[in-house]
């Protein structure tokens, strides 16, 4: 068992997301998501096929969804059904946004 910390090494992320996988296991994934300044790309739609459970650790964003936008900040959380097709508005440039996902993968 190896201590980690979910802030390390995130002083060099820019407008790219950069994903790292926590943990895995046959029922969930755990990753650790960061960004700087990122918007999705216009009309592009994340639409997952798992639930899954996002929280925002640090930094503010706004999520779209197809019916509505959701403003976040470090604290918030929510669920995101399956084939909800969702996209990133804005998240801050500094600080770092940095996500918490757990995708129930039954």
């Amino acid at each position: 068992m190896e201590l980690k910390n979910i802030f390390a090494d995130i002083e060099h992320v820019g407008e790219e997301e950069v994903f790292n996988v926590l943990g895995k296991s046959a029922n969930c994934r755990i990753e650790r998501i960061a960004v700087a300044g990122y918007s999705s790309p216009k009309g592009f739609w994340y639409d997952q096929e798992n639930d899954e459970f996002i929280m925002l650790l640090q930094g503010e964003a706004t999520l779209e969804f197809e019916d509505r936008m959701v403003d976040m900040k470090a604290g918030d959380y929510l669920i995101i059904h399956k084939n909800c097709r969702h996209r990133i508005e804005k998240s801050s440039l500094d600080p770092v946004c940095v996500w918490l996902c757990v995708f129930d993968l039954e």
